[in-house]
């Protein structure tokens, strides 16, 4: 029998279904204890519309597996970052179009006050099809909350970018 954990990390994110949630980082904890599972995840920012299908789909896939108890609980601390994002998770998201986010220079301790800054957000981004860096952002919002919307200049696609959180 394959460990929850296993059968776990094979759930896709339904937003991203190139990833599985291991590979974004939101799968946190599988415990096994006797016949129960108790699974952690994390979302990727707060309201996530997305925890209630992850939760339904980890239900779901571990109690094919055999798993008929099984409970999935939120964990907020820390805070879900996408330096969390797998080598993997990043290599996949390119290969789908969807420019991975930087990995994070700053700070790892999110237990503080989030500074918040009203200019204008400043990434490297490059085309995840051509992989020039002459883009332009066409909107912060792009088909999900958590990804912006750019258009390469080199070859005029649009791709959706994964925002560093």
């Amino acid at each position: 029998m394959v460990t929850a954990w296993e059968v776990a990390a094979t759930v896709v994110d339904p937003e991203l279904p190139m990833l599985t949630l291991a590979d974004l980082g939101v799968l946190r904890e599988v415990e096994e204890d006797g016949g129960a599972v108790v699974v952690a995840i994390t979302p990727t920012y707060s309201g996530c519309p997305a925890m209630a299908t992850m939760r339904d789909d980890l239900v779901r896939r571990l109690q094919e597996e055999g798993y008929d108890d099984v409970q999935v609980r939120v964990a907020l601390d820390p805070p879900w970052t996408t330096d969390w994002i797998t080598p993997e998770g990043r290599r996949a998201l390119a290969e789908h179009g969807i420019s991975p986010p930087a990995v994070s220079t700053g700070a790892t301790d999110r237990r503080g006050p989030v500074p918040i800054r009203l200019s204008p957000t400043r990434r490297a981004v490059s085309c995840p099809r051509c992989t020039s860096g002459d883009v332009a952002l066409v909107s912060e919002f792009g088909s999900t909350a958590c990804k912006a919307m750019y258009r390469c200049r080199a070859c005029l696609e649009p791709f959706d970018h994964v925002k560093e959180i």
